[in-house]
């Protein structure tokens, strides 16, 4: 975590990363594959929206939208993925000394994988509404625990903000 701390999500390099462990470079990529599953790896991470919202895009584009929230709501549903999403949460919108690995994993994993999955011109932006009302929508029910959030039903909560969701990617 040195590293990335160090230089950001962006500028660390899986070099670096190994000559700073003491090790080979081939060997950090043997065992973690990139620099996204090692930073997921270190960060702990308990699931992996990098790789699962654009799989969920990819097998049934009619209804990713209610497909990304349930899969979102069904992940905070398990406390070590809520407590570790909230801490990142947290994290990212304090601006403290990992809120830009966050932002970088991020802007560098995270929206441009939504983004490939779409064939728009504002690809970009239709995948940064995603995400800002995914963190919304964890925020409200998890962080700050609004009462009639934190008290819908996963279902309720789909059927209600899944729409939005497929607006935002496909509308």
């Amino acid at each position: 975590m040195h590293e990335f701390g160090e230089h950001g999500y962006d500028g660390a390099t899986m070099r670096a990363i190994a000559a700073g462990a003491g090790v080979d470079a081939a060997l950090v990529h043997h065992y973690f594959g990139s620099k996204a599953d090692l930073f997921a790896e270190v960060a702990g991470f308990p699931v992996r929206p990098d790789l699962e919202v654009p799989a969920i895009l990819r097998e049934r584009p009619g209804d990713a939208g209610e497909r990304i929230v349930r899969f979102v709501l069904e992940s905070f549903e398990r406390p070590d993925v809520r407590k570790r999403g909230v801490m990142v949460l947290r994290t990212a919108i304090s601006g403290k000394l990992t809120g830009p690995l966050v932002t970088g994993f991020l802007a560098r994993e995270l929206l441009p994988r939504i983004a490939a999955e779409l064939d728009a011109p504002d690809a970009d932006l239709r995948a940064t509404l995603v995400a800002s009302q995914i963190a919304g929508l964890i925020i409200a029910r998890h962080v700050v625990k609004l009462p009639a959030m934190a008290e819908a039903s996963v279902d309720e909560l789909v059927a209600r903000i899944g729409p939005t969701i497929q607006r935002y990617l496909f509308g």
